[in-house]
């Protein structure tokens, strides 16, 4: 009996480690947009970029590399084609909290991301970023 419940926890726990979206690894166009509390809508324009994706790797980056933060992820989860993650983001002038969700459909997905910051001088922020991105061809 022990032996079987040690297969099956083994089991599990390798399936859960090997979790896969439905993706296909390459490069990604992204294209996200910002909603912001008291901000008319038609002010925040969409901003497109692209990023090789794997399904190692499976989470958007929407923000280029500040050598002023110190960026990290603090939780990664695949659960099916859903991925979710949180990060936290320290630096001179203020942090960051975000925490977001997207759901892949083979060379495509949607999702979001909820940033909170506190920046010195301008206070606490909250911002919603929707996102949405397609496959378009192969990393470079």
């Amino acid at each position: 009996m022990k032996k079987t419940l040690l297969l099956l926890l083994l089991g599990f726990l390798s399936t859960a480690a090997n979790a896969e979206p439905n993706m296909q690894d390459g490069m990604w166009e992204i294209t996200s947009k910002m909603e912001m509390p008291g901000m008319p809508a038609a002010a925040m324009q969409p901003m497109k970029h692209t990023q090789c994706m794997t399904k190692s790797n499976a989470v958007p980056t929407t923000q280029p590399k500040d050598k002023n933060n110190d960026c990290k992820m603090t939780s990664t989860k695949v659960e099916g084609n859903t991925v979710t993650w949180s990060m936290q983001c320290r630096g001179k002038e203020g942090d960051t909290d975000s925490s977001g969700k997207i759901t892949y459909s083979g060379n495509s997905f949607s999702g979001e991301t909820k940033i909170s910051s506190n920046i010195k001088g301008q206070g606490k922020m909250d911002i919603t970023q929707r996102m949405s991105g397609k496959r378009i061809g192969d990393c470079k």
